[in-house]
Protein backbone atom coordinates (compact mmCIF):
# COMPACT_ATOMS: atom_id res chain seq x y z
CA UNK A 1 0.00 0.00 0.00
CA UNK A 2 2.87 2.42 0.59
CA UNK A 3 4.25 1.92 -2.98
CA UNK A 4 1.62 4.82 -3.75
CA UNK A 5 4.06 7.23 -1.51
CA UNK A 6 6.88 7.16 -4.25
CA UNK A 7 4.29 9.39 -6.75
CA UNK A 8 6.02 12.94 -5.37
CA UNK A 9 2.64 14.48 -5.77
CA UNK A 10 0.34 12.41 -4.05
CA UNK A 11 2.86 11.87 -0.98
CA UNK A 12 2.81 15.91 -0.38
CA UNK A 13 -0.79 15.95 -0.80
CA UNK A 14 -1.15 13.15 1.86
CA UNK A 15 1.65 14.32 4.24
CA UNK A 16 -0.88 17.50 3.82
CA UNK A 17 -4.39 15.39 4.51
CA UNK A 18 -2.31 13.81 7.82
CA UNK A 19 -1.09 17.17 9.28
CA UNK A 20 -4.61 19.20 8.82
CA UNK A 21 -6.47 16.12 10.17
CA UNK A 22 -3.99 15.83 13.60
CA UNK A 23 -4.66 19.19 13.99
CA UNK A 24 -8.54 19.29 13.72
CA UNK A 25 -8.27 16.25 15.98
CA UNK A 26 -6.61 19.23 18.53
CA UNK A 27 -8.94 21.33 17.61
CA UNK A 28 -11.89 19.01 18.75
CA UNK A 29 -10.38 18.35 22.44
CA UNK A 30 -9.58 22.40 22.72
CA UNK A 31 -12.67 22.93 22.06
CA UNK A 32 -14.76 20.34 24.79
CA UNK A 33 -12.29 22.54 27.23
CA UNK A 34 -13.18 25.62 26.07
CA UNK A 35 -17.14 25.15 25.97
CA UNK A 36 -16.98 23.74 29.74
CA UNK A 37 -14.97 27.10 30.67
CA UNK A 38 -17.60 28.99 28.70
CA UNK A 39 -20.56 26.82 29.60
CA UNK A 40 -20.00 24.48 32.43
CA UNK A 41 -22.73 22.49 33.29
CA UNK A 42 -24.30 23.52 29.93
CA UNK A 43 -20.97 22.51 27.83
CA UNK A 44 -22.70 19.59 26.55
CA UNK A 45 -25.33 21.34 24.62
CA UNK A 46 -22.68 24.00 23.54
CA UNK A 47 -20.80 21.02 22.03
CA UNK A 48 -24.15 19.53 20.74
CA UNK A 49 -24.85 22.87 18.97
CA UNK A 50 -21.63 22.92 17.63
CA UNK A 51 -21.97 19.69 15.94
CA UNK A 52 -24.98 20.92 14.10
CA UNK A 53 -23.80 23.80 13.03
CA UNK A 54 -20.84 21.90 10.91
CA UNK A 55 -22.91 19.22 9.88
CA UNK A 56 -25.50 22.41 8.34
CA UNK A 57 -22.03 24.10 6.75
CA UNK A 58 -21.14 20.59 5.28
CA UNK A 59 -24.43 20.45 3.48
CA UNK A 60 -25.02 23.81 2.51
CA UNK A 61 -21.61 25.06 1.36
CA UNK A 62 -20.35 21.83 -0.23
CA UNK A 63 -22.30 22.01 -3.50
CA UNK A 64 -21.59 25.61 -3.86
CA UNK A 65 -17.70 25.16 -3.90
CA UNK A 66 -18.32 22.32 -6.37
CA UNK A 67 -20.84 24.17 -8.53
CA UNK A 68 -17.55 26.57 -8.99
CA UNK A 69 -14.27 24.43 -8.07
CA UNK A 70 -13.88 23.75 -12.03
CA UNK A 71 -13.20 27.33 -12.49
CA UNK A 72 -10.87 27.84 -10.23
CA UNK A 73 -7.26 26.86 -10.28
CA UNK A 74 -7.02 23.97 -7.97
CA UNK A 75 -3.81 24.56 -5.98
CA UNK A 76 -4.65 28.51 -5.05
CA UNK A 77 -8.76 27.30 -3.97
CA UNK A 78 -6.69 24.82 -1.60
CA UNK A 79 -3.98 27.04 0.03
CA UNK A 80 -6.74 29.51 0.38
CA UNK A 81 -8.70 27.82 2.04
CA UNK A 82 -6.06 26.15 4.32
CA UNK A 83 -5.27 29.35 5.48
CA UNK A 84 -8.86 30.79 6.18
CA UNK A 85 -8.88 28.11 8.17
CA UNK A 86 -5.80 28.80 10.20
CA UNK A 87 -6.90 32.13 10.30
CA UNK A 88 -10.25 31.03 11.90
CA UNK A 89 -8.59 28.52 14.81
CA UNK A 90 -6.29 31.43 15.71
CA UNK A 91 -9.69 33.52 16.71
CA UNK A 92 -10.95 30.63 19.03
CA UNK A 93 -8.66 31.43 22.01
CA UNK A 94 -10.15 35.07 21.88
CA UNK A 95 -13.78 33.61 22.43
CA UNK A 96 -15.56 35.35 25.46
CA UNK A 97 -18.85 34.65 24.86
CA UNK A 98 -20.72 30.91 23.31
CA UNK A 99 -22.56 32.86 20.40
CA UNK A 100 -18.68 33.46 18.94
CA UNK A 101 -17.65 29.63 19.17
CA UNK A 102 -21.05 29.30 16.60
CA UNK A 103 -19.55 31.76 13.90
CA UNK A 104 -16.17 30.46 14.49
CA UNK A 105 -17.04 26.69 13.91
CA UNK A 106 -19.64 27.48 10.96
CA UNK A 107 -16.91 29.49 9.52
CA UNK A 108 -14.09 26.92 10.30
CA UNK A 109 -16.60 24.20 8.29
CA UNK A 110 -17.43 26.54 5.61
CA UNK A 111 -13.70 25.79 4.67
CA UNK A 112 -13.57 22.59 5.24
CA UNK A 113 -16.61 21.96 3.13
CA UNK A 114 -15.17 23.33 0.51
CA UNK A 115 -11.34 21.99 0.70
CA UNK A 116 -12.05 18.24 1.31
CA UNK A 117 -14.18 17.51 -2.33
CA UNK A 118 -11.84 19.32 -3.98
CA UNK A 119 -8.64 17.48 -2.79
CA UNK A 120 -10.60 14.52 -2.91
CA UNK A 121 -11.62 15.17 -6.81
CA UNK A 122 -7.97 16.19 -7.37
CA UNK A 123 -6.54 12.32 -6.45
CA UNK A 124 -7.93 10.21 -8.72
CA UNK A 125 -6.94 12.80 -11.24
CA UNK A 126 -3.09 12.02 -10.17
CA UNK A 127 -3.56 8.81 -9.72
CA UNK A 128 -5.36 7.38 -13.00
CA UNK A 129 -4.37 3.82 -12.62
CA UNK A 130 -7.11 2.02 -10.50
CA UNK A 131 -5.08 -0.13 -8.06
CA UNK A 132 -3.35 2.90 -6.79
CA UNK A 133 -6.07 4.54 -6.70
CA UNK A 134 -7.63 2.20 -4.57
CA UNK A 135 -4.28 2.20 -2.53
CA UNK A 136 -4.76 6.22 -1.94
CA UNK A 137 -8.17 5.20 -0.49
CA UNK A 138 -7.33 2.79 1.99
CA UNK A 139 -4.68 5.23 3.09
CA UNK A 140 -7.18 7.42 3.40
CA UNK A 141 -8.98 5.92 5.60
CA UNK A 142 -6.18 4.85 7.77
CA UNK A 143 -5.37 8.92 8.19
CA UNK A 144 -8.38 9.45 9.41
CA UNK A 145 -8.84 6.27 11.79
CA UNK A 146 -5.59 7.08 13.17
CA UNK A 147 -5.88 10.73 13.68
CA UNK A 148 -9.34 9.81 16.09
CA UNK A 149 -6.93 7.23 17.87
CA UNK A 150 -3.75 9.78 18.09
CA UNK A 151 -5.33 13.03 18.15
CA UNK A 152 -6.72 12.35 22.09
CA UNK A 153 -3.56 11.21 23.09
CA UNK A 154 -1.45 13.40 21.80
CA UNK A 155 -3.68 16.27 23.31
CA UNK A 156 -3.65 15.42 26.71
CA UNK A 157 -0.06 14.70 26.46
CA UNK A 158 0.31 18.21 25.26
CA UNK A 159 -2.25 19.43 27.87
CA UNK A 160 -0.11 18.19 30.97
CA UNK A 161 2.30 20.97 29.82
CA UNK A 162 0.30 24.00 28.20
CA UNK A 163 -3.00 25.43 28.14
CA UNK A 164 -5.76 23.90 26.02
CA UNK A 165 -5.32 27.60 24.36
CA UNK A 166 -2.39 26.34 22.69
CA UNK A 167 -3.86 23.68 20.94
CA UNK A 168 -5.89 26.16 18.35
CA UNK A 169 -2.42 27.37 17.69
CA UNK A 170 -0.93 24.41 16.94
CA UNK A 171 -3.72 23.69 14.57
CA UNK A 172 -3.15 26.52 12.77
CA UNK A 173 0.04 25.59 12.43
CA UNK A 174 -1.05 22.62 11.04
CA UNK A 175 -3.13 24.30 8.49
CA UNK A 176 -0.05 26.48 7.48
CA UNK A 177 1.77 23.64 7.12
CA UNK A 178 -0.74 21.84 4.84
CA UNK A 179 -0.73 25.08 2.64
CA UNK A 180 2.64 24.39 2.35
CA UNK A 181 2.96 20.97 0.61
CA UNK A 182 -0.01 21.92 -1.53
CA UNK A 183 1.65 24.54 -2.72
CA UNK A 184 5.26 22.98 -3.02
CA UNK A 185 3.78 20.76 -5.89
CA UNK A 186 1.88 21.31 -9.01
CA UNK A 187 -1.67 20.07 -9.73
CA UNK A 188 -3.36 19.23 -12.84
CA UNK A 189 -5.60 22.26 -13.66
CA UNK A 190 -9.67 21.35 -13.59
CA UNK A 191 -10.88 20.35 -16.56
CA UNK A 192 -13.67 22.82 -18.01
CA UNK A 193 -17.04 22.38 -17.74
CA UNK A 194 -19.77 23.43 -20.60
CA UNK A 195 -21.56 26.23 -19.02
CA UNK A 196 -24.45 25.43 -18.04
CA UNK A 197 -27.64 27.33 -18.19
CA UNK A 198 -28.53 29.07 -14.86
CA UNK A 199 -26.46 29.29 -11.59
CA UNK A 200 -28.84 26.59 -10.54
CA UNK A 201 -28.01 24.07 -12.43
CA UNK A 202 -24.33 24.33 -11.41
CA UNK A 203 -25.22 24.12 -8.58
CA UNK A 204 -27.07 20.88 -8.26
CA UNK A 205 -25.23 19.56 -11.11
CA UNK A 206 -23.62 16.97 -9.08
CA UNK A 207 -26.59 16.28 -6.99
CA UNK A 208 -28.44 15.23 -10.41
CA UNK A 209 -25.37 12.81 -11.58
CA UNK A 210 -25.85 11.42 -7.72
CA UNK A 211 -29.36 11.12 -7.77
CA UNK A 212 -29.91 9.42 -11.06
CA UNK A 213 -27.09 7.21 -11.15
CA UNK A 214 -28.40 3.59 -9.36
CA UNK A 215 -25.11 2.61 -7.56
CA UNK A 216 -24.94 6.57 -6.34
CA UNK A 217 -28.48 6.13 -5.16
CA UNK A 218 -27.39 2.61 -3.21
CA UNK A 219 -24.35 4.57 -1.71
CA UNK A 220 -26.64 6.91 -0.42
CA UNK A 221 -28.87 4.56 1.24
CA UNK A 222 -25.68 2.99 2.89
CA UNK A 223 -24.15 6.33 3.98
CA UNK A 224 -27.32 6.27 5.91
CA UNK A 225 -26.46 3.16 7.67
CA UNK A 226 -22.99 4.16 8.60
CA UNK A 227 -24.16 7.15 10.03
CA UNK A 228 -26.69 5.11 12.17
CA UNK A 229 -23.84 2.86 13.35
CA UNK A 230 -21.60 5.87 13.94
CA UNK A 231 -23.83 8.16 15.78
CA UNK A 232 -24.84 5.09 18.33
CA UNK A 233 -20.95 4.62 18.53
CA UNK A 234 -20.08 8.21 18.84
CA UNK A 235 -22.96 10.02 20.94
CA UNK A 236 -23.56 7.16 23.06
CA UNK A 237 -20.52 5.38 24.19
CA UNK A 238 -19.73 7.74 27.04
CA UNK A 239 -23.02 7.14 28.33
CA UNK A 240 -22.44 2.83 28.06
CA UNK A 241 -19.17 2.93 29.66
CA UNK A 242 -19.52 5.66 32.58
CA UNK A 243 -22.70 5.37 33.46
CA UNK A 244 -24.35 1.17 32.29
CA UNK A 245 -21.30 -0.06 32.91
CA UNK A 246 -19.90 2.07 35.75
CA UNK A 247 -16.18 2.39 34.33
CA UNK A 248 -13.86 5.39 33.90
CA UNK A 249 -12.19 7.38 31.29
CA UNK A 250 -9.59 5.14 30.01
CA UNK A 251 -12.24 2.52 29.28
CA UNK A 252 -14.00 5.31 27.17
CA UNK A 253 -10.98 5.80 25.45
CA UNK A 254 -10.28 1.92 24.55
CA UNK A 255 -14.31 1.72 23.13
CA UNK A 256 -13.75 4.83 20.96
CA UNK A 257 -10.17 3.17 19.64
CA UNK A 258 -11.57 -0.51 19.02
CA UNK A 259 -13.76 1.13 16.75
CA UNK A 260 -11.12 2.91 14.88
CA UNK A 261 -9.14 -0.05 15.01
CA UNK A 262 -11.79 -2.73 13.36
CA UNK A 263 -11.69 0.59 10.45
CA UNK A 264 -7.97 0.34 10.05
CA UNK A 265 -8.04 -3.28 9.84
CA UNK A 266 -10.31 -3.03 6.77
CA UNK A 267 -8.31 -0.35 5.23
CA UNK A 268 -5.07 -2.31 5.32
CA UNK A 269 -7.21 -5.70 3.81
CA UNK A 270 -9.09 -3.93 1.45
CA UNK A 271 -7.13 -2.87 -1.56
CA UNK A 272 -6.02 -6.69 -2.64
CA UNK A 273 -9.60 -7.42 -1.84
CA UNK A 274 -11.03 -4.86 -4.33
CA UNK A 275 -8.93 -6.98 -7.07
CA UNK A 276 -11.22 -9.74 -6.48
CA UNK A 277 -14.47 -9.10 -6.06
CA UNK A 278 -17.00 -5.62 -6.84
CA UNK A 279 -17.15 -3.09 -4.47
CA UNK A 280 -20.80 -3.88 -4.30
CA UNK A 281 -20.67 -6.99 -2.26
CA UNK A 282 -18.15 -5.85 -0.39
CA UNK A 283 -20.08 -2.57 0.89
CA UNK A 284 -23.29 -4.87 1.35
CA UNK A 285 -21.42 -6.45 4.01
CA UNK A 286 -20.38 -3.87 5.42
CA UNK A 287 -24.16 -2.43 5.65
CA UNK A 288 -24.82 -5.89 7.61
CA UNK A 289 -21.92 -5.97 9.56
CA UNK A 290 -22.86 -2.35 11.06
CA UNK A 291 -26.85 -3.66 11.51
CA UNK A 292 -25.46 -6.77 13.70
CA UNK A 293 -23.24 -4.82 15.82
CA UNK A 294 -26.13 -2.49 16.92
CA UNK A 295 -28.59 -5.56 17.10
CA UNK A 296 -25.97 -7.27 19.42
CA UNK A 297 -25.83 -4.41 21.23
CA UNK A 298 -29.57 -4.87 22.19
CA UNK A 299 -28.24 -8.00 24.51
CA UNK A 300 -26.47 -5.35 26.96
CA UNK A 301 -23.10 -6.43 26.61
CA UNK A 302 -20.28 -6.62 29.22
CA UNK A 303 -17.35 -4.46 28.56
CA UNK A 304 -15.13 -6.59 26.42
CA UNK A 305 -18.07 -7.18 24.76
CA UNK A 306 -19.09 -3.54 23.54
CA UNK A 307 -15.43 -3.68 22.46
CA UNK A 308 -16.31 -6.56 20.17
CA UNK A 309 -19.23 -4.71 18.95
CA UNK A 310 -17.24 -1.50 18.28
CA UNK A 311 -14.56 -3.10 16.41
CA UNK A 312 -17.70 -5.14 14.64
CA UNK A 313 -19.40 -1.49 13.78
CA UNK A 314 -15.80 0.28 12.68
CA UNK A 315 -14.58 -3.02 9.93
CA UNK A 316 -18.27 -2.53 8.80
CA UNK A 317 -18.26 1.02 8.72
CA UNK A 318 -14.61 0.63 6.44
CA UNK A 319 -16.20 -1.64 4.10
CA UNK A 320 -18.69 0.76 3.02
CA UNK A 321 -16.71 3.93 2.89
CA UNK A 322 -13.47 3.51 1.57
CA UNK A 323 -14.18 1.78 -1.74
CA UNK A 324 -16.56 5.27 -1.99
CA UNK A 325 -13.72 6.96 -3.91
CA UNK A 326 -13.55 4.29 -6.84
CA UNK A 327 -17.45 4.83 -7.63
CA UNK A 328 -17.66 8.10 -7.57
CA UNK A 329 -14.87 8.21 -10.27
CA UNK A 330 -17.02 5.28 -12.45
CA UNK A 331 -19.94 7.52 -11.97
CA UNK A 332 -19.09 10.78 -14.18
CA UNK A 333 -17.05 12.38 -17.18
CA UNK A 334 -13.56 13.69 -15.49
CA UNK A 335 -14.61 17.27 -15.60
CA UNK A 336 -17.51 16.47 -13.31
CA UNK A 337 -15.60 15.14 -10.32
CA UNK A 338 -15.41 17.99 -8.15
CA UNK A 339 -19.06 18.53 -8.51
CA UNK A 340 -19.83 15.00 -7.50
CA UNK A 341 -17.62 14.74 -4.68
CA UNK A 342 -19.15 17.44 -3.64
CA UNK A 343 -22.46 15.99 -3.76
CA UNK A 344 -21.34 12.59 -1.62
CA UNK A 345 -19.82 14.98 0.73
CA UNK A 346 -23.11 17.05 1.40
CA UNK A 347 -25.47 14.01 1.05
CA UNK A 348 -23.44 11.51 3.39
CA UNK A 349 -23.19 14.63 5.97
CA UNK A 350 -27.13 15.18 5.87
CA UNK A 351 -27.42 11.14 6.52
CA UNK A 352 -25.36 12.67 9.95
CA UNK A 353 -27.34 15.95 10.45
CA UNK A 354 -30.33 13.43 10.93
CA UNK A 355 -28.96 10.35 12.96
CA UNK A 356 -26.87 12.80 15.20
CA UNK A 357 -29.88 14.27 17.22
CA UNK A 358 -31.92 10.62 16.72
CA UNK A 359 -29.36 9.26 18.37
CA UNK A 360 -28.82 11.78 21.49
CA UNK A 361 -32.85 11.78 21.70
CA UNK A 362 -33.29 8.01 22.00
CA UNK A 363 -30.83 7.42 24.27
CA UNK A 364 -32.30 9.69 26.69
CA UNK A 365 -36.17 8.46 26.07
CA UNK A 366 -35.91 4.86 24.69
CA UNK A 367 -32.98 3.84 26.76
CA UNK A 368 -30.20 2.40 25.22
CA UNK A 369 -31.28 -1.49 24.46
CA UNK A 370 -34.28 0.32 22.18
CA UNK A 371 -31.76 2.75 20.87
CA UNK A 372 -29.47 0.05 19.39
CA UNK A 373 -32.27 -1.94 18.30
CA UNK A 374 -33.67 1.36 16.37
CA UNK A 375 -30.52 2.34 14.80
CA UNK A 376 -30.20 -1.40 13.88
CA UNK A 377 -33.40 -1.69 11.98
CA UNK A 378 -32.41 1.98 10.72
CA UNK A 379 -28.83 0.06 9.12
CA UNK A 380 -30.45 -2.96 8.06
CA UNK A 381 -33.48 -1.12 6.16
CA UNK A 382 -30.82 1.16 4.38
CA UNK A 383 -28.71 -1.55 3.52
CA UNK A 384 -31.52 -3.73 1.83
CA UNK A 385 -32.64 -0.33 0.32
CA UNK A 386 -28.98 -0.33 -1.18
CA UNK A 387 -29.22 -3.87 -2.45
CA UNK A 388 -32.15 -3.48 -4.48
CA UNK A 389 -31.84 0.16 -5.88
CA UNK A 390 -28.00 -0.78 -7.01
CA UNK A 391 -28.21 -3.70 -9.10
CA UNK A 392 -25.68 -6.71 -9.01
CA UNK A 393 -25.24 -6.58 -12.62
CA UNK A 394 -24.08 -3.25 -13.00
CA UNK A 395 -21.74 -2.96 -16.07
CA UNK A 396 -20.13 -0.02 -16.82
CA UNK A 397 -21.19 0.04 -20.94
CA UNK A 398 -24.38 0.44 -21.59
CA UNK A 399 -27.16 -0.17 -24.90
CA UNK A 400 -29.32 2.73 -24.80
CA UNK A 401 -31.02 4.78 -27.47
CA UNK A 402 -30.88 8.10 -28.30
CA UNK A 403 -32.54 11.02 -30.21
CA UNK A 404 -31.41 12.33 -33.29
CA UNK A 405 -29.23 15.73 -31.91
CA UNK A 406 -26.23 17.58 -33.02
CA UNK A 407 -23.88 19.48 -29.96
CA UNK A 408 -20.74 20.94 -29.45
CA UNK A 409 -18.59 20.07 -26.54
CA UNK A 410 -15.16 19.94 -25.41
CA UNK A 411 -12.94 16.46 -25.48
CA UNK A 412 -9.57 15.96 -23.47
CA UNK A 413 -7.16 13.59 -25.09
CA UNK A 414 -6.46 10.43 -22.71
CA UNK A 415 -3.00 10.96 -22.16
CA UNK A 416 -1.65 12.58 -18.79
CA UNK A 417 2.16 13.36 -18.50
CA UNK A 418 3.25 13.30 -15.17
CA UNK A 419 6.96 15.02 -14.63
CA UNK A 420 7.96 13.94 -11.05
CA UNK A 421 10.20 17.04 -10.95
CA UNK A 422 9.09 19.40 -13.41
CA UNK A 423 5.41 19.58 -12.71
CA UNK A 424 1.72 18.41 -14.71
CA UNK A 425 0.96 18.60 -18.25
CA UNK A 426 -2.84 18.69 -18.11
CA UNK A 427 -4.90 17.02 -21.05
CA UNK A 428 -5.09 19.89 -23.97
CA UNK A 429 -9.15 20.20 -24.97
CA UNK A 430 -10.47 20.40 -28.15
CA UNK A 431 -14.41 21.22 -29.20
CA UNK A 432 -15.84 19.17 -31.28
CA UNK A 433 -19.11 18.66 -33.03
CA UNK A 434 -20.83 15.23 -32.85
CA UNK A 435 -23.99 14.31 -34.72
CA UNK A 436 -26.25 11.58 -33.18
CA UNK A 437 -28.78 9.52 -35.47
CA UNK A 438 -31.71 8.07 -33.88
CA UNK A 439 -31.09 4.84 -32.42
CA UNK A 440 -29.53 2.26 -30.19
CA UNK A 441 -25.24 2.35 -29.16
CA UNK A 442 -23.53 1.28 -26.02
CA UNK A 443 -21.10 2.53 -24.33
CA UNK A 444 -19.37 3.75 -21.11
CA UNK A 445 -22.50 5.38 -19.56
CA UNK A 446 -22.50 8.10 -16.68
CA UNK A 447 -25.07 10.75 -16.52
CA UNK A 448 -24.34 13.96 -17.79
CA UNK A 449 -25.34 16.94 -20.20
CA UNK A 450 -25.97 14.62 -23.08
CA UNK A 451 -27.26 11.76 -20.96
CA UNK A 452 -29.51 13.05 -18.64
CA UNK A 453 -31.18 9.80 -17.63
CA UNK A 454 -30.10 6.09 -16.73
CA UNK A 455 -30.93 3.14 -19.26
CA UNK A 456 -34.13 1.39 -17.82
Amino acid sequence: MLDVLAHRIYRHLFLAQVIALIGTGLTTVALALLAHDLAEGQAGVVLGTALAIKMVAYVGIAPLVGAYASRLPRRTLLVSLDLMRAAVVCALPFVTEVWQIYVLIFLLNACSAGFTPVFQATIPDILEDEEKYTRALSLSRLAYDLENLLSPMVAAALLMVMGFDVLFVLNALAFVISAALVISVTLPAPLALEEAPSVWRRVTRGMRIYLKTPRLRGLLALNLAVSAAGTMQIVNTVVLVRSVLNLGEKEVALAFAAAGGGSMLIALLLPKVLERVSERPVMLLGGVMMALSLYLGWLGPSFAGLVGLWLLLGAGASLVMTPTGRLLKRSCQPEERPALFAAQFSLSHSCWLVTYPLAGWLGVNLGLTGTFALLGTVALAATGLAALIWHAHDPMALEHEHAAQSHTHLHYHDEHHQHEHEGWEGPEPHRHSHHHSPGSHGHVFVIDDHHSHWPS
